[in-house]
């Protein structure tokens, strides 16, 4: 009979010894081979009548050293199950002895070492002191809505052909050529279009390109027309180049100029805006302006709340970790080896995810949080159907067979699953703390520091 052994080596870091003698693993080995030997497709012989002794010795040796290993392996899992140990990820194989020689013909003692990590039992902290919170309620100020109703005017608006550059809300159609100090163009050079507002670029370069008509160039350094953060973004974008492209020579060609005509506020346009409203003033439609925007706000809000709490339970949780364990698996017990470096570089985001998996599972488990098959197929036929803006109890014959089909992917009902019972447990989670509501304004709200900066410190 196998003997297994256990002893700690580290943090929540065992080593267990399994020792066989060949009675373990030779019956194993010998019903293999003649499964094997049924199925085993060697020329010149029929299937299943291969000789046992030639499929001994063709294929004896590899299959062996699989039933060895496998025999170990059957034996450590009854080992694990038995004690009721909570492990994380896989054991992992320890480098087998000098001494251990693994031959079929002469079978004897085989020694294997597995490494485990065990998972710490722990308890959650902020929820035992009731840490207070604020919800965020961001206030829609007029000066907001102004800017909503602006940009959708534009937005919605049309762009009229125009001799000259004079506005700054003219549409410069250009493109961008690598060439030399005198504007001969570079031949492996390929040119870039842009199409922008004016006033979206360097402030030196809207001057510059003033009074200018449609077939004018210009012959310009970046380094020489921008500086600090409004270069680095002309050169990622209209130029496409790296940063420390600032000092080469550009041929600008000004292939068209167009000004931007906003819609007027009429009816038309709401219609186009909200087309399943009926709304009949400018009033009406800031109004349900206002509401969309109070909507995407109080989204943005709650997500920062869930942030909040998400960075305080990680943080805040004292959990101890077998780091030893974990880095040799990321390492090793992965489809592909991983660099001690990348392994260093990883590691950070690892612990920090992997410490949310371990508090969110617990619990979800400890508090019955659950999500059925049904509700996972409800929502997804909620979001079909809002998708191509219809409701519930619609006529919708071609919903079933549509359905029969999403069903079928795996990826969207696991994805969906998750997304769901982490709302659910969010929800839950609210309820467990102090939150106390705060009105703010939107410039405010975006300058708070994020919550992952808020409590990086208490690791």
């Amino acid at each position: 009979m196998a003997t297994v052994t256990r002893e700690n080596i580290g943090k929540l870091h065992d080593k267990i010894s399994v020792k066989m003698t060949k009675e373990d693993y030779m019956p194993s080995f010998e019903k293999s081979l003649k499964q094997y030997a049924k199925q085993a497709n060697v020329p010149g012989f029929r299937k299943g009548m291969v000789p046992a002794g030639m499929v001994r010795k063709m294929y004896g040796p590899s299959i062996f050293g699989e039933e060895v290993f496998r025999s170990a392996g059957k034996h450590l899992e009854e080992y694990i199950i038995a004690e009721k140990l909570n492990i994380f990820a896989q054991p992992m194989v320890l480098p087998p002895s000098e001494s251990m020689k693994l031959d079929m013909n002469n079978p004897g003692e085989a020694d294997f070492e597995f490494e485990i990590g065990i998972k710490p039992d722990f308890e959650i902290a902020p929820l035992k002191n009731k840490t207070s919170l604020t919800r965020y309620k961001i206030d829609v100020s007029d000066k907001m809505l102004e800017d909503e109703v602006e940009r959708i005017r534009r937005r919605y608006g049309k762009v009229e052909d125009q001799e000259t550059v004079q506005v700054k809300d003219n549409i410069i159609y250009a493109q961008y050529e690598l060439c030399d100090a005198n504007g001969t163009v570079a031949e492996d050079s390929k040119p870039v279009e842009d199409t922008v507002l004016l006033e979206k670029l360097p402030a030196a370069l809207q001057e510059k390109l003033m009074g200018m008509k449609a077939g004018d160039t210009l012959v310009f350094k970046p380094s020489e027309i921008a500086s600090g953060d409004e270069l680095n973004s002309f050169m990622k974008d209209p130029l496409k180049q790296e940063a420390s492209a600032a000092d080469t020579t550009f041929k600008f060609t000004l292939t068209k100029v167009g000004l931007l005509i906003a819609r007027e506020l009429d009816a038309e346009l709401f219609a186009q805006v909200f087309p399943n409203d009926d709304i009949a003033d400018e009033a009406a439609f800031k109004e349900r302006l206002k509401v969309e925007l109070s909507k995407e706000f109080t989204r943005i809000a709650n997500e920062r709340l869930q942030n909040e709490i998400y960075e305080l339970l990680v943080h805040q949780t004292p959990i101890e970790l077998p780091v030893a364990f974990l880095k040799r698996w990321m390492k090793e017990g992965q489809e592909k080896p991983r660099s001690e470096a990348d392994v260093e570089k990883e590691f950070p985001s690892f612990d920090h995810q992997l410490r949310w998996t371990l508090i969110s599972d617990k619990l979800i488990i400890e508090n019955g949080i659950s999500v059925t098959k049904d509700d996972v197929i409800n929502e997804l036929k909620g979001r079909v159907l809002a998708y191509f803006g219809m409701e519930n109890g619609d006529d919708a014959p071609w919903l079933d067979s549509y359905m029969q089909k999403v069903i079928k992917d795996d990826k969207t009902i696991d994805e969906t699953y998750r997304r769901m019972i982490f709302d659910k447990l969010f929800q839950w989670l609210e309820t467990q703390f102090e939150v106390a509501e705060t009105t703010i304004d939107e410039e405010a709200f975006f300058k708070l520091p994020n919550a992952h900066d808020a409590h990086h410190h208490h690791h």
